[in-house]
């Protein structure tokens, strides 16, 4: 069976069991070596997911239910994830970083039913829970211990109306506003495996020899669906970390035995800036895929550590990436490959018409021809006018700006949407906004992304006082605190900057463009120099360290309390880990 064999007509756990049929023994998922490294064969994995199957389906969740997972980066996601979709149930992937709120929002608008959650997870969704009412017939699981079986399962109630195909709800951050929710089917993420596996060059993938070591968070999608999807697919084994820990990763990659990683921006000028040591040359990587690596570092780390960082442009929505996977790759620019069948890619202007070679514009996308959404999302959950404004003129509008050069080459060059990509987060500008708004010390307020040679991205707030009089550094210190008590700590403002006027237009909106030039054009230099007068709050953006340690096999699904769960008190904090987990 080659990969788009499996494709067709298939689900996601049918894919898996035609796989496992044939190479039972062979791994599939693994936690890193300085995680555990615990390694299940599919045989194994198998054994898990048909345990877990057969407890959802006696509870009665299935094809009416949408179920939140919130179990951590670990291969118990994608048992469940397995599990779930062999019993016809949608996952709702949520990021453990949120706060209840923004966990809150998550579960009432997919109309989630269920959630299964790490012991802390499992807290912050109690919370939830307790804040809104809407939530108060969520059932809340708590994965522990080191059975396989779910019999300890509430028995499912309520329903949601979706389509028999939906896999999964991925939110992605909106720029107008609230996330929206992406939905996806089985079509997407085999279509996704499969085109990984076409890519050959640089990315070529050697069925059943390859271990794939990946720190991104599982709810995104290139962990959670394209990774796992092509490493399903080519009988190979998907290794995950908890998260990125930079002065132990070689050794990691090493104790692993990694074939290839996936990366995100920050992670190469971090690990270019450590001492060398003994483990970074001793790996087996023939391959690095992600996005956002800084072109001056990119030889640097190619010749230092021996492997090429193969650059990729994709999107939730749009499943399938664009690689700059064949020589030459021109590395010392923000080049990420050239379109490829059956994808089309084109360069817009304003009007919609195409742009000659050199000029920037927006990158529009689709599948081909005949069915130009085929392999894409479905659309945004309860929002067909967004769905319908992506979509026009049948391409989708990524909100890239880009431009292709002579040799066909698609370079990045900034974005038209109104969000800071901050260490491969996508931050809507208009939520951060909303929230600094509410303060009863802030008169005005506009959000943007100013450049970080860390995080590609970092959160500016250009803030008008309610009292000019506030003396400015206890007022920003007071703002971020605020955003922190509402808002991932990734979301905060990194850098606060007064000002005792915002430009508007005739309908009082605020005009970005103005903010630091004149003459329009939130320009990389202007944005810099906007710094020089800002206040730095960078060091206040900590990640709340996870309260306890999740437990390493398989969770045994135990229904927990309907109410919330007691305080822990003031929780800690510990150093910002460069990548979210």
């Amino acid at each position: 069976m080659t990969a788009r064999d499996a494709v067709r007509n298939r689900s996601l756990h049918a894919a898996f069991a035609a796989v496992g049929a044939r190479v039972p023994t062979h791994p599939f998922l693994a936690e890193s070596a300085l995680s555990g490294g615990r390694q299940w064969s599919f045989e194994e994995v198998g054994r898990v997911v048909d345990a877990l199957a057969e407890g959802y389906a006696e509870a009665g969740w299935g094809r009416q239910h949408r179920v939140a997972l919130g179990v951590g980066n670990h291969p118990r996601h994608f048992m469940h994830a397995l599990a779930l979709n062999q019993v016809g149930a949608s996952v709702v992937p949520l990021n453990p970083d949120h706060l209840s709120g923004e966990v809150a929002y998550v579960l009432q608008h997919a109309k989630v039913a269920l959630a299964v959650c790490s012991s802390s997870q499992a807290r912050v969704v109690h919370q939830a829970v307790a804040a809104l009412p809407q939530l108060t017939d969520l059932a809340v699981v708590t994965v522990h211990g080191s059975g396989a079986h779910a019999a300890c399962l509430p028995e499912a109630r309520g329903g949601v109306e979706r389509q028999a195909d939906e896999l999964a709800i991925l939110y992605t951050s909106g720029t107008t506003g609230r996330p929206k929710g992406c939905v996806l089917d089985n079509h997407y993420l085999l279509t996704a495996g499969a085109w990984y596996l076409e890519q050959g060059e640089l990315l070529h993938l050697e069925p059943g020899q390859e271990r794939l070591l990946n720190p991104l968070p599982v709810f995104h999608m290139n962990c959670g669906m394209v990774s796992f999807a092509a490493m399903l697919l080519s009988e190979n084994c998907l290794i995950l970390p908890e998260r990125f820990h930079p002065a132990s990763w070689w050794e990691d990659c090493v104790r692993s035995e990694a074939s290839a990683i996936h990366y995100l921006g920050i992670m190469p000028p971090v690990l270019v800036k450590q001492e060398p040591g003994p483990w970074e040359r001793r790996h087996r990587i023939r391959f690095g895929l992600g996005a956002g690596c800084d072109p001056t570092l990119h030889r640097t780390f190619e010749d230092r550590f021996g492997f090429p960082l193969v650059e990729v442009w994709g999107m939730t929505e749009t499943g399938r990436f664009i690689a700059n996977h064949c020589e030459p790759r021109y590395t010392e620019t923000r080049a990420f490959g050239k379109e490829r069948a059956p994808v089309q890619a084109r360069v817009i202007g304003a009007s919609g018409e195409d742009l000659a070679p050199g000029e920037a514009g927006e990158l529009v996308v689709r599948a081909g021809n005949e069915d130009p959404r085929g392999g894409f999302f479905r659309g945004y959950l309860y929002d067909e006018e967004a769905t319908a404004q992506a979509w026009r003129g049948n391409w989708f509008h990524t909100g890239d700006v880009v431009r292709r050069d002579a040799q066909g080459l698609l370079h990045f060059v900034d974005r038209k949407k109104d969000m800071v990509r901050r260490s491969g987060e996508n931050i809507s500008s208009a939520e951060v906004e909303a929230v600094l708004a509410a303060h009863p010390q802030v008169l005005r307020v506009a959000v943007v992304a100013v450049p970080d040679a860390l995080r590609d991205e970092e959160v500016l707030a250009v803030v008008v006082p309610a009292d000019p009089r506030a003396e400015p550094r206890g007022l920003a210190q007071i703002l971020v605190r605020y955003c922190l008590g509402e808002l991932a700590y990734y979301k905060a403002p990194g850098w606060i900057l007064f000002r005792e006027t915002l430009p508007v237009t005739p309908t009082n909106k605020v005009q970005k463009a103005r903010l630091f030039a004149a003459d329009g054009g939130l320009e990389r230099e202007a944005r810099e120099a906007a710094l020089r007068s800002a206040i730095d709050c960078r060091a206040m953006k900590r990640r709340p360290a996870a309260a306890g340690t999740p437990a390493a096999s398989t969770g045994n699904p135990t229904t927990s309390a309907g109410t919330p769960a007691a305080s822990a008190g003031n929780p800690t904090t510990s150093t910002d880990n460069p990548l979210p987990s």
